[in-house]
This record gives structure tokens, sequence and C-alpha cells, in this order.
């Protein structure tokens, strides 16, 4: 099963306190980048896997989709998302996605966010997605980019000339980390980036476009913590397609 970390109090409470968790997509910095990769919505069925507070499952109903279902493993993060959502077309239901099931070719969209670094089942996951998928559909995701989660201790350092460098410690030796993060022990999944696009490849999915996202001069003039982020990839944006 999932690490269920965000039902962990002290791990909820600071998240909680994130920008992206007050104030939704606008706060996340990469939305912009995230959404220009979005399908058309008019009419589509959306699955949100690990949906949090539903952020992105009330921005799909706002963008025309007809049908939105949010999954998440953590109580806490669905209860947040029903006090928060009104509209009864957006279901919220408790799953693990390291063992997740869906339906035959039942959506357009798939969507994830920040999620996907933690799930050690990933191959099964992109072969769950993929059936899931109507022909034509589209599966948009972002994840910690393995420039990030490859340190085993992660964090800025100092060089011999005193400039904070991040080290790429341990970047072919995939498997867990644990880190501390809000609470300790916090458990995340290390890919290189070629093993997630084989692993969608071998799904069956076309790639469409990869992001290896970083802010823009504009962003960070608004927002100075976000320098360190045009020094190297936090997260990466995907999107990938299911054949006609």
């Amino acid at each position: 099963m999932t690490q269920n970390i965000y039902d962990d109090q002290a791990f909820f409470d600071g998240y909680a306190q994130l920008g992206r968790s007050q104030f939704g997509l606008e706060g996340a910095p990469e939305w912009p980048s995230l959404k220009a990769l979005l399908p058309d919505m008019k009419n589509a069925r959306v699955v949100d896997l690990g949906c949090g507070y539903g952020w992105f499952c009330r921005a799909a109903r706002e963008m025309g989709a007809g049908d939105v279902l949010g999954l998440d493993v953590s109580e806490k993060m669905l209860d947040k998302a029903r006090s928060m959502t009104p509209d009864t077309v957006i279901r919220y239901e408790r799953r693990d996605l390291e063992t997740l099931t869906l339906p035959q070719a039942s959506f357009n969209l798939a969507y994830s966010s920040l999620t996907l670094h933690y799930i050690d089942a990933l191959p099964a996951l992109f072969r769950t997605v993929f059936q899931a998928l109507k022909a034509g559909g589209h599966f948009v995701f972002s994840a910690e980019h393995p420039v990030y989660t490859a340190p085993s201790e992660p964090g800025w350092k100092l060089n011999g000339q005193g400039h904070k460098t991040w080290p790429v410690e341990g970047y072919q030796r995939e498997g867990q980390r644990v880190t501390d993060w809000f609470a300790e022990g916090v458990i995340k999944q290390h890919r290189k980036l070629g093993t997630y696009i084989n692993l969608l490849i071998e799904a069956g999915f076309v790639i469409c476009h990869l992001d290896e996202w970083g802010p823009s001069a504009e962003q960070i003039a608004a927002y100075p913590d976000l320098a360190e982020e045009a020094e190297r990839p936090m997260l990466f944006l995907m999107s990938v397609q299911k054949p006609r």
C-alpha cells in the first residue's frame, strides 16, 4: 500500500501551509505550463490520480468536463476536497494507486500532480491508466524531477568556490529514498527520467510533450524564492496519448 503520509497530522498541517494548498492551482507556479498540455475538456470524463484538495477536479469542471473522479489514499485529503466541492458531478473515492483498477476505455483524460514519485508499482499503474483511457485519450502529469529525487540527502551545498550546488548523487541508483519533509520518514521512489519515458512507451503511450520545468524571469521577479528552481528542475511535466 502507498505510504499514507498525508494522514499524518504533522505532515497534513505542514502541507496546508504551502502556497499550492492555500491558493490552489494559482499557487502552483508550474500550473500555466501544465494547463497548456491539457486537451479540450468539453464533456470529457476525467480521473485525477492523487487529487488532494480537489483543486484540479474543480478546475476540470470549470473547463467543461462532464464527469470527474478524484482518487486519493488520504482520508484527510478527501475530507478537505469534499468540504470544498459543492458540485455533485465531482466524485471523490479513497483508492490506493499501488493497486488501482479502473474500468476499461472509460476516460478521456487522466491527470496527476506531484504524486507518481511516491508510487512503487508505477509500471502497473501506467498499464492501468492506458487501458482505462478511450482511444485518443490523454494522460497529463507532473512529478518530482529525478535530479531532485536522486540525492539520498537532498539540499543545496557549497562547492569549493563557495557557490551553492545541488549534488546529483546516486542518479543511476534507482529505488526508494527516505526524506524528512513536514514529517520524518517520507518515502519516495527515485527513477531516471529515461525510466519514466520507457515505462510509458512500454504501456503503449505515445509521448507528446516533456517539460523539465523551470520558472520564468517574471515569476522569479514576483517570487524570488523560485530562483533556485532556475538552477535545476525540481519537477517535470509530461503529456502522453493513447493512440486512436
